[in-house]
């Protein structure tokens, strides 16, 4: 016999029911968040936190973590940047640790943190996602299982040939590379290493995340040299072929950036699409108990 539950009425929000074992949402919000796409447009940046060559709003980030955690759980984000996965986790009172491995992000996030003012757990530790067991541990953290992972990876060479958008952020005095670290993804030429190296990482995620936990990975198919790569695409191939470290893959929402300018790409000469949207890919932990 089904246990019964006595609904909580939180109004417009809908009602919630206290044997939800994922999150704090009501069944109104936790059927608009599985939408397969949506539209967002995060609010202008500071200015320290614009030098990242490539970030995703805390906005966007708070959505996720509302659905696939609880208050108090335990968040992380192998590639941090200058934080916003944590100052989500933060503003959500969620428990969360980043992993930077550029000194400059890493400090920025930091300040952020210490800002904050947040009543649960909030680190930014400098170090590589390719050693992110050593990190952890070298940390105090050996112990430590997450409930969820979000983060957004280099999209591979995307900085190398959105020559445009680099161009701006040059005569703007902002950077244009993630670093000069040989363990930085965002400096692998070759494709086929960038996937493994990739995967590498998020098999050590796997390590670290309780059994039937969630995995949202924020890419997209990167355009170079006259072919589409499906970089998206490789990526969940790739995360569910690794043996008994192999992620399950759930499903994938789609964010439209109906925000962004169109640009003149191949204009009568050859097609040249404006890829104005992002993939969110949604991973599972699932071992047999």
């Amino acid at each position: 016999m089904s246990k019964k539950h006595n609904f909580i009425d939180y109004g417009e929000r809908g009602r919630y029911n206290p044997g939800n074992k994922l999150n704090d949402l009501t069944g109104k919000e936790w059927i608009k968040f599985t939408k397969s796409w949506f539209i967002h447009r995060p609010k202008k940046r500071k200015e320290n936190e614009v030098l990242h060559p490539a970030k995703f709003p805390e906005s966007l980030v708070a959505e996720f973590i509302s659905f696939f955690t609880k208050e108090n759980a335990w968040v992380l984000d192998p590639f941090a940047g200058t934080g916003s996965t944590l100052i989500a986790a933060g503003e959500l009172n969620r428990n969360a640790i980043g992993i930077e491995l550029q000194e400059k992000y890493n400090s920025i996030a930091l300040n952020r943190i210490q800002s904050g003012n947040f009543n649960t757990k909030i680190l930014s530790i400098k170090g590589s996602a390719l050693k992110l067991k050593q990190v952890l541990e070298e940390n105090g953290f050996n112990d430590l299982k997450f409930d969820y992972v979000i983060t957004s990876p280099p999209y591979w060479n995307q900085l190398e040939r959105n020559n445009i958008r680099q161009k701006n952020r040059k005569e703007k005095g902002l950077d244009t590379v993630y670093s000069l670290e040989e363990e930085d993804l965002g400096n692998i030429k070759d494709y086929d290493k960038f996937l493994e190296w990739q995967a590498e990482i998020f098999d050590e995620v796997y390590d670290v995340t309780k059994n039937k936990g969630y995995l949202t990975i924020i890419t997209n198919n990167i355009y170079y040299k006259s072919k589409l790569y499906p970089l998206a695409f490789d990526t969940a191939t790739s995360l569910t072929e690794r043996g008994n470290r192999s992620w399950i893959l759930k499903d994938e929402k789609i964010w439209l950036q109906d925000d962004k300018p169109l640009i003149a790409l191949g204009v009568n000469n050859a097609w040249v699409g404006n890829r104005h949207h992002q993939y969110c890919l949604i991973f599972r932990k699932e071992e047999n108990e």
